[in-house]
């Protein structure tokens, strides 16, 4: 799928002293197009060097809502790629999930259920005990309801015992089963990103921008931490 999310990087360090700098940034993206964002934004790795994000969209609904102001740039990076090699049926398990109410407060959350989305499973157009009993009846060969008694049988009842069995739930879009023992938490960090989605790197400054950042720093904090002024020695 193709997949597109768009969030608002902001300057956190300029934002603490009171001035809001921020940039639109598409994900997936590259390294050099992070090194300009970050440039436009002032944060340099020596002025300023932590961003955190203040909104996001998406081309694709039902996720971005997950996302918090401290997820980071590798990790909306990661996911976005991770998002854009699902298929439809597999995009729609993922939001079902999401509805269900589970793997939904981060990046990282989103991050290891887009690496199991296997312990999960979408069946489009079921939304009733009844209809998944009468599914259930016809497949299942522990039981088998005669011809002459499927008019009295009560399917709402056994698609209820059914889904209350194996922890089935109905969302928006159809019945969903889930196998929480096979859930691998293959996520636990920014160091299982692997290399080639890892983006973030503070822009390249030449000698002169450079000691233009190191004097502005040393200015700001003379200015913050005033030198204590000598008393005036006693005549």
């Amino acid at each position: 799928m193709d997949v597109k999310i768009t969030a608002r990087l902001t300057n956190w360090d300029l934002y603490q002293r009171g001035e809001r700098r921020d940039i639109s940034i598409s994900f997936p993206t590259t390294r050099e197009e992070v090194q300009k964002a970050l440039k436009a934004i002032g944060v340099d790795g020596i002025r300023d060097q932590r961003v955190i994000f203040t909104e996001y969209d998406s081309n694709l609904s039902g996720f971005c809502h997950c996302l918090t102001q401290y997820d980071s740039v590798d990790e909306v990076n990661y996911l976005a790629h991770l998002l854009s090699g699902l298929s439809g049926s597999e995009f729609a398990a993922f939001q079902s999930v999401l509805e269900y109410g589970e793997h939904d407060q981060c990046a990282g959350d989103l991050i290891n259920l887009a690496l199991n989305l296997d312990c999960y499973e979408l069946h489009p157009g079921v939304d009733t005990d009844e209809e998944l009993g009468r599914i259930y009846a016809e497949f299942d060969e522990a039981i088998v309801v005669p011809e002459a008694l499927k008019n009295y049988f009560d399917y709402e009842a056994y698609g209820r015992d059914m889904r209350l069995n194996e922890g089935g739930c109905f969302v928006d879009g159809g019945y969903m089963t889930r196998y929480p023992s096979n859930f691998l938490e293959q996520y636990a960090g920014q160091e299982d990103i692997p290399p080639a989605y890892r983006v973030f790197a503070y822009p390249e400054l030449n000698i002169r921008e450079r000691l233009a950042a190191c004097k502005e720093v040393t200015d700001r904090a003379a200015s913050e931490h005033p030198a204590p002024e000598r008393e005036q020695e006693e005549r």
